[in-house]
């Protein structure tokens, strides 16, 4: 078993400078990340990163790139997507986050919701770059298909009209 990321790019918190840290996922990794995350494909991923180290909190602020291929949500087709997202991370170290049990409802404040923890020395803005990809992805992207394509499985017009709506339809009149 490989728990290595499909883009990882381990960075040592010990070599952050001023100047920016560049990303680029290879062809392997975006074939790999795009089965990951269940779309056409991922043509291009660029990532921009500057680090700054105050203690062992690492503040990664930057912008993601990239060019995806997805499947429209209702009719299939393939929909191109232009992705270009603002980045801001906070690397932690590991033993800092705060682990609920299960079950347990745990609140968060706004500045918490981006925390990645690590473990010694290194961070991966490889698996940070693909994370926050994951996220921009839009679930429920349509083309210019989408419509014909509710038209023609009876979604139109607000819901179906199969056997499932007449059901509920007849409960509802039994029920008056």
């Amino acid at each position: 078993m490989n728990d290595t990321p499909e883009f990882s790019r381990p960075f040592d918190i010990r070599g952050i400078t001023a100047e920016p840290v560049k990303l680029s996922a290879n062809a392997e990794e975006r074939r790999a990340l795009a089965k990951r995350f269940d779309i056409v494909s991922v043509d291009r991923l660029e990532a921009e990163f500057l680090l700054e180290a105050d203690g062992a909190v690492i503040s990664a602020k930057g912008t993601l790139d990239a060019d995806i291929l997805q499947s429209c949500a209702v009719s299939g087709e393939d929909l191109p997507a232009a992705i270009h997202e603002a980045i801001d991370l906070r690397f932690v170290p590991g033993e800092t986050l705060e682990v609920g049990q299960p079950e347990t409802e745990v609140e968060l404040d706004a500045d918490e919701l981006d925390e990645i923890g690590y473990d010694g020395t290194g961070i991966d803005l490889g698996e940070a770059a693909a994370q926050s990809l994951a996220l921009a992805i839009d679930p429920f992207a349509t083309g210019p298909e989408a419509d014909a394509a509710r038209e023609r499985h009876g979604l139109a017009d607000g819901g179906p009209k199969g056997a499932l709506a007449q059901a509920l339809a007849g409960l509802k009149k039994d029920m008056e």
